[in-house]
């Protein structure tokens, strides 16, 4: 007995033989006959027909089997109409021996009968893979890849079976992004259910405007149709993490398709999706790498036009990345490796982080786009090392690529030093890799890194702001007030601000500005003024800008903004006052 289950979807309708079937079976010999004409006594193959015929029509409409027997049932039926049209144009005395064939299967077949009906009893409408699933998850388990494709191997022999881990392949991600399709499929009846999930809460990323969060399914054993660039497959998501450890997860799809090479074709076009970026930026934190949507959106906010620098100092580090990304030939032809390292130092609050961001996002909107790869921490369970290891191994991935390191003195302790120079200078080809590093204490780094051309070739000085800086700064509050009529902001208010925040970094004037205001806004007693979310919008990374101004002359003790201004400067640099007597 050979019987193939079909690719059918379980609704699919079984019909009984055609009525042009059964005229060919009924023209047939009534008997056997042997040569010379006589009936031999035994049933003729067109009894045997309709016999068999009858009796598979009352199987297949009122046994109530599960699709997967039904398919198989077909397919027997198909097998045995192709049998019958070959017999019925071959002369009557052939006939003998094809009965005494038919005969045999007959047999075959009151023995499947059994098995089909006592499966019928037992497993009612329902999909063998799900059964055996569930049985396996049921009991202690041994290894469930090896249960799902033994399995699947019997539900669907005439198929190819792919299989592929959803961590590095997420086929639902990519249908969801727009680029495919699929639909839940079976039925929920039998013992055991056709799929299982966990409908789980969602927690809103921020409250802050009254979110409330959302509902998420969580599948552990699904089954799909899928539809991809005209193709479709029917695919199993199987959770068969084995034991009770949440670790490794090991969640896999299960492709079945007519042939490999479309199940391969879709794999790699959804892995290369998967590992490119989206609206989003890769940081490494806790030993992995993780897609930040949240930190692309917070770079994309960031410009040069608010970073203050001294001009040429800006200049140089803006042409020191372009250049480097747009000179590969040069590079080649002088035949040195493809890389540079700079670092940004000098005290905190002066412009390193936000010129990092800027950096970014200027190199996002080169074509091609150079992505960047953030480092939070080298910080994991195995050990610093491997970190360092997983970082310039994705960096090398993705390059031509921007590669950050925030803090450096922090993240390349003792510990992790010279595995970590061996990264950034050893016989490994880092090509195309820009390295950044920033750091507020450039005597905590080692010379080796801070000291050695060919690991970090430039080092920019990033000093508290000079009178000139300072006025540039309180110009840019300026501008961003000037839609404002309710402050009052002249020319002369920049130059005295600037004069009176001395040895201030740009984080302190900030804070001067945006304590003010929203000392301002406070006392202000009309309508709508004690809004402080009216007066300053968040750049990200403790940067802020403000929003309206004016522009007016006058006596400036008379000016709300310089009242107020003054007090917060007052407080602040006798906060910096004993900050430098601790230290001391």
């Amino acid at each position: 007995m050979y019987l193939i289950p079909g690719f059918l979807k379980p609704s699919t309708s079984f019909v009984p033989f055609s009525e042009k079937t059964r005229s060919m079976a009924a023209r047939t010999n009534k008997d056997n006959k042997d040569a010379s004409g006589k009936s031999d006594g035994r049933p003729g193959l067109g009894q045997l027909a309709e016999q068999h015929l009858e009796d598979m029509d009352a199987c297949i409409q009122n046994s109530g089997l599960a699709p997967d027997t039904l398919a198989q049932l077909k397919l027997w039926q198909e097998q045995q109409e192709q049998t019958l049209k070959a017999w019925a144009k071959r002369p009557g005395r052939e006939h003998t021996s094809d009965a005494d064939r038919f005969g045999e299967s007959l047999q075959d077949w009151e023995r499947a009968k059994a098995t089909f009906m006592a499966q019928a009893a037992e497993h009612p409408k329902e999909d063998s893979t799900a059964r055996d699933f569930f049985s396996h998850s049921s009991a202690k388990r041994v290894n469930t890849d090896t249960v799902m494709a033994k399995s699947l191997k019997q539900q669907y022999p005439n198929l190819e079976l792919v299989i592929t881990p959803a961590r590095t392949c997420n086929l639902i991600a990519y249908a969801q992004a727009g680029l495919a399709s699929f639909e839940t499929i079976g039925e929920s009846s039998g013992k055991n259910p056709e799929s299982l999930s966990w409908d789980l809460y969602v927690a809103p990323a921020r409250r802050l405007d009254g979110a409330q969060g959302g509902i998420a399914e969580r599948p552990f054993f699904e089954k799909y149709l899928y539809k991809w660039r005209g193709l479709e497959f029917i695919i199993y998501l199987v959770d068969g993490r084995d034991g009770s450890q949440n670790y490794p997860s090991v969640i896999n799809y299960y492709i079945l398709t007519p042939t490999k090479d479309k199940a391969q074709l879709l794999i790699l076009e959804v892995g290369r999706w998967g590992a490119d970026m989206h609206g989003e930026i890769l940081v490494f934190d806790g030993g992995y790498w993780q897609k930040s949507g949240e930190l692309f959106n917070s770079i994309m906010k960031a410009s040069w036009d608010d970073v203050i620098l001294e001009p040429t100092m800006k200049q140089a580090v803006i042409d020191d990345h372009l250049t480097f990304f747009t000179s590969r030939e040069t590079y080649t032809r002088l035949k040195v490796p493809w890389k540079r390292g700079i670092i940004y130092h000098g005290p905190p609050g002066n412009g390193k982080t936000i010129s990092i961001k800027a950096t970014m996002h200027m190199l996002y909107n080169l074509k091609p786009a150079v992505p960047t790869l953030y480092v939070r921490s080298l910080s994991s369970f195995s050990g610093p090392e491997y970190s360092t290891q997983q970082i310039f191994a994705k960096a090398r991935e993705f390059a031509p690529c921007y590669l950050v390191f925030e803090d450096l003195d922090s993240l390349v302790t003792d510990s992790v030093r010279s595995y970590f120079l061996n990264e950034v200078d050893g016989l490994k080809n880092n090509d195309g890799v820009f390295m950044v590093g920033s750091t507020n204490h450039l005597d905590r780094l080692d010379p080796g890194i801070s000291k050695r051309p060919s690991r970090f070739d430039r080092k920019y000085y990033f000093p508290d702001p000079n009178l000139k800086e300072r006025i540039l700064y309180c110009r840019y509050w300026q501008s961003k007030l000037s839609d404002n009529k309710d402050i009052e902001f002249p020319n002369e208010l920049c130059n005295a601000i600037a004069a009176t925040t001395d040895d201030f970094s740009f984080a302190y004037i900030q804070e001067a500005f945006v304590a003010a205001l929203l000392s301002i806004a406070q006392k202000s007693k009309k309508p709508g003024k004690s809004d402080e979310a009216g007066w300053t919008e968040d750049l990200g990374d403790g940067w802020v800008g403000i929003l309206g101004g004016g522009d007016a002359d006058g006596d400036l003790e008379k000016l709300v903004l310089w009242a107020e201004i003054k007090k917060q400067i007052a407080i602040l640099r006798e906060g910096m006052e004993e900050k430098q007597k601790v230290q001391m």
